[in-house]
């Protein structure tokens, strides 16, 4: 199965007024992931040269525990589940500090033509990343 990983050095602009990671933040890590994983698998440049491009359809995040600056977060992302149409990518981020896992989450996904915007079927890479 494919897995990316990539190490998020906390910045000041990632902080919220709590002193801790914002949600916000993570939205942001998790498309660095899957851009990184794209670009593996089947980049977006190559899919738009198709027709196709990615949507994502759903993000759901549990954040576990509060990450404050000047931390180092590990993010690694690997599909969860690959079905005719529709993706799925899991997400875990650890923090460097304590060992801890901070934040788990799904995203779901699909291909469409960029002509229709209607869904397509799921291009072969991302299939074969699935294994």
């Amino acid at each position: 199965m494919h897995q990316v990983q990539h190490a998020f050095p906390v910045m000041t602009y990632d902080i919220d007024f709590a002193g801790v990671v914002s949600n916000i933040t993570y939205i942001r890590w998790l498309e660095d992931l899957r851009n990184y994983f794209a670009e593996q698998v089947l980049s977006i440049g190559e899919a738009l040269k198709r027709g196709i491009a990615p949507a994502l359809i759903r993000t759901e995040i549990d954040y576990l525990a509060p990450v404050r600056f000047p931390d180092v977060v590990e993010g690694r992302m690997w599909v969860a589940e690959i079905g005719q149409a529709k993706w799925k990518l899991a997400a875990e981020f650890t923090s460097r500090t304590s060992g801890i896992v901070t934040a788990r989450a799904q995203q779901v996904g699909l291909f469409v033509s960029v002509t229709t915007l209607r869904p397509v079927r799921l291009p072969d890479e991302f299939r074969r990343a699935g294994m």
